[in-house]
């Protein structure tokens, strides 16, 4: 099993976003995209993720056709009513399938979260460390192999 830290450099390749910084969530059941709005149109969702001033900002419209409404609780516990898509994560060498949330997060420090629902069973936390699967990556691009 895998080492993840508290926080973390995500790729989400259907999606052609890499390197998006995504806080690790053992306490967060569901994982959650930042979404400024999303919107039903003809029976496809239409959405855009992050925001102007997030430097990984595409602008792109993303349509699924194949999503979910679901209610989840916000941090707060609230109850509040999501678009849930289903993509993928890459963490380490692994392609994960998992769904994620639509929702606001332009007031959080990250645009991405992943839950206990994407880590269980892959991934133990040390909340001492970050950043591991992004070094990961770094270091096996580049052809070194130094883990320090």
């Amino acid at each position: 099993m895998q080492i993840l830290g508290r926080s973390d450099r995500v790729d989400l390749p259907d999606l052609k976003l890499e390197n998006i910084q995504a806080k690790i969530d053992t306490g967060a059941y569901t994982s959650s995209l930042h979404c400024l709005r999303a919107e039903v149109v003809n029976g496809v969702l239409e959405f855009v993720l992050l925001d102007e001033e997030h430097p990984e900002f595409t602008g792109i419209t993303y349509r699924f056709s194949r999503f979910k409404q679901r209610e989840i609780k916000n941090s707060f516990g609230e109850a509040e009513l999501r678009y849930v898509i289903k993509t993928k994560v890459r963490l380490f060498d692994n392609i994960i399938r998992t769904e994620f949330s639509l929702s606001n997060r332009g007031n959080l420090r990250f645009p991405v979260l992943l839950g206990r629902k994407t880590l269980r069973r892959r991934f133990l936390i040390d909340v001492t460390k970050k950043d591991l699967s992004y070094h990961f990556k770094i270091t096996t691009s580049t052809g070194t192999n130094d883990q320090s």
